[in-house]
């Protein structure tokens, strides 16, 4: 299972401590790779921190699942990493996105599978609580 764009590696902690057999959190952020691992083993689970660019490369990783959360924040980011999770999903792999309704998420081949308030910092949002989708990534 890989977390991608991991950040301090939340989903690949979760999917950890759910019973995923190997987790990669893939991040090009040194700070974040820090962070994943401390909080890794803050909750006892076993989490490969990476910097490695998955996405230039479909089915390069082996990966069965991709959880990518809040990746179309900017153009360059989503426009560069859309078609490959579209890739992923059709080369065989369950591929999750996770969006707080931002401008550069695709507005087809994707299913909402959950909503969630979650609470930010006004520092980084402009407001107190978004509402963020969890979808999955059609083929």
């Amino acid at each position: 299972m890989l977390d991608f764009a991991a950040g301090g590696g939340v989903a690949g902690i979760a999917a950890a401590r759910a019973g995923a057999a190997h987790v990669t959190a893939s991040d090009l952020d040194a700070f974040a790779r820090g962070a994943i691992r401390m909080n890794a083993a803050l909750n006892g689970v076993a989490v490969e921190a990476v910097a490695a660019d998955f996405a230039a490369e479909v089915g390069g990783g082996g990966f069965d699942a991709i959880l990518a959360g809040d990746v179309c924040y900017e153009r360059p980011m989503a426009e560069r990493v859309w078609p490959w999770l579209k890739a992923e999903a059709a080369w065989g792999v369950e591929v999750w996105l996770a969006d707080p309704g931002r401008t550069y998420l695709p507005k087809e081949g994707l299913s909402a599978a959950a909503r969630y308030a979650v609470p930010t910092s006004l520092e980084l949002e402009d407001r107190a609580t978004r509402e963020t989708t969890v979808y999955r990534v059609e083929a």
